[in-house]
């Protein structure tokens, strides 16, 4: 049994500290399983010395790990699901690992979040408590077969997605891992043969099929957290970061206090698909475009481009392919877009480091942003340390309107804040040098301002409609065509700048528009 109180769990750390090879082997783990506890390496050392303090299979301990974070503890930030560290020591309704942590070793909270060390003893004490309350004894303990309803009770999940988490765990232990942590450090878990005793864990109900796409499994979201039904026609893909693991994701769609969800989620390791909310019905995965688009997740971290593996790449984009042809989506960055540029997003994902070039080219898409490298379906907040092709939108525009931000390489640095800056004095903007709402909205209007109407047509009436996009912060197709939706988004414009409305572009819109208003 572990040690419970704090006094004695902290005795007991410090005696890990001094233990040799020999005392690890009389744990029962292989003897390449850890390294000798005096190791240089850190992250090495923690699993070594968790995995002998609290009885746990060292392999096991990091493949739990590795499935939860890639063995990257982030700094302390939590996941979606408010998970930190290596271990994902959660705090939520349906999670308390990391309450669960603290009581069994003794660590604050704090340290148990932004401590690998701890992090790593904390998720050990956790799932040593999992394996204490389903009655494993020292010899079931020592055959990493045994644990995995131990590691199903880790999710935090039930039914499906707490089998989908244990099945991962043991398929990371079967193939094996090696991964690269901070400072160059190697952890590795060898690969073996492995027959898990699956116990009480019913995991039939995981290979459900999806109704609306037969590769997928399907594990079904709370019926709280989407709405049946929609209010609008589908003709959007939103691609979304989890910020956490596969099967920790798909539980926490299943999680009442959670509020979310998405209707696909595809795993990082082999591209594998869950779907949890049907097509028909509206997901909860992007304010305002949820109506109209249908979301998919991919696991990972936005800041970790390691999740963002090829099989990950080509089995989203074949879905995508899918949708687009059930639903007449057209193939372009204007409807194939990222959470941050879905209206109103508060989110980044997913991130600089999704390759939408290679996305695009792998559903048979226009690659990049329209084609034009100015249209975007949203125009999102640019600043220093900014990268990509919003970047380099900004720095075309300002360029071709004689502001020097230095070359257009989609890397927000000095020179383009300067020019930025410029620019937003010569707007008698506020010259903060951060490119918002307002700062797009004169850059994208920039240029001649010939009276325009419906009917109209041309590279001005797209300059407009890339502008209103930016003012209105609602998507107006950039086509170049003067139709209807222009004239309302136009009207619309015209009415929140207290400007006369009438749905044609004259002096009074084109200058309210190139002030940034």
């Amino acid at each position: 049994m572990p040690l419970r109180t704090a006094a004695r769990t902290r005795a007991r750390a410090c005696a890990v500290a001094a233990l040799t090879a020999t005392a690890l082997l009389a744990t029962g783990h292989p003897a390449t399983a850890a390294p000798q506890a005096d190791t240089a390496d850190p992250m090495n050392r923690a699993f070594a010395e968790a995995a002998h303090a609290y009885g746990v299979p060292r392999d096991l301990l990091a493949a739990v790990g590795y499935g939860e974070s890639r063995l990257d503890g982030h700094a302390g930030t939590p996941s979606q699901a408010n998970g930190y560290g290596v271990m994902h020591l959660a705090s939520n309704p349906a999670n308390r690992s990391l309450e669960k942590a603290s009581e069994l070793t003794g660590e604050s909270a704090a340290r148990l979040r932004r401590d690998t060390t701890a992090n790593i003893l904390g998720g050990a004490a956790v799932l040593r408590d999992h394996a204490d309350a389903l009655g494993l004894d020292a010899a079931e303990r020592r055959d990493v077969n045994s644990w995995y309803p131990a590691v199903a009770r880790y999710s935090a999940a039930e039914g499906p997605a707490a089998a989908l988490y244990a099945d991962s765990v043991f398929t990371f232990l079967a193939e094996g891992v090696a991964a690269t942590v901070s400072g160059g450090e190697q952890v590795l878990v060898p690969s073996r043969p492995v027959s898990p005793d699956k116990g009480a864990v019913s995991a039939s109900d995981v290979y459900a099929q999806s109704a609306d796409y037969p590769s997928a499994r399907w594990v079904p979201a709370y019926s709280g957290n989407f709405v049946v039904g929609r209010k609008a026609a589908i003709d959007k893909v939103v691609i979304h970061t989890t910020q956490g693991s596969y099967a920790g994701s798909i539980s926490w769609y299943q999680n009442p206090a959670s509020q979310v969800s998405a209707h696909y989620t595809i795993r990082s390791s082999d591209g594998e698909v869950t779907q949890s909310v049907l097509e028909k019905d509206t997901a909860w995965h992007a304010g305002s475009t949820n109506s109209s688009s249908v979301g998919i997740e991919h696991e990972g971290y936005v800041d970790n481009p390691a999740w963002y593996t090829e099989a990950m790449y080509r089995s989203s984009a074949a879905l995508t392919k899918h949708l687009a042809t059930r639903y007449n989506i057209p193939k372009n960055r204007s409807h194939i877009i990222g959470h941050s540029e879905a209206p109103g997003a508060d989110h980044t994902d997913p991130g600089p480091n999704w390759d939408w070039n290679h996305y695009m080219e792998l559903i048979d898409g226009d690659p990049g942003s329209g084609g034009d490298g100015l249209t975007f379906p949203t125009y999102t907040t640019q600043q220093s340390g900014s990268t990509g092709p919003q970047v380099k939108a900004v720095q075309t525009l300002l360029n071709a309107q004689g502001y020097e931000a230095g070359a257009a390489d989609g890397s927000f640095g000095p020179t383009t804040r300067s020019a930025v800056q410029v620019f937003q004095k010569a707007r008698t903007l506020e010259a903060d040098g951060t490119v918002g709402p307002k700062t797009w909205t004169a850059l994208l209007s920039g240029g001649t301002t010939p009276a325009l109407a419906k009917g109209a047509s041309g590279e001005a009436v797209k300059r407009l409609q890339r502008a209103l996009t930016a003012a209105l912060g609602t998507t107006v197709n950039a086509d170049g065509s003067f139709g209807p939706a222009t004239e309302t988004a136009v009207r619309s414009y015209q009415t929140s700048r207290k400007l006369s409305v009438d749905g044609k572009v004259g002096p009074a819109t084109w200058g309210a528009l190139q002030s940034g208003k």
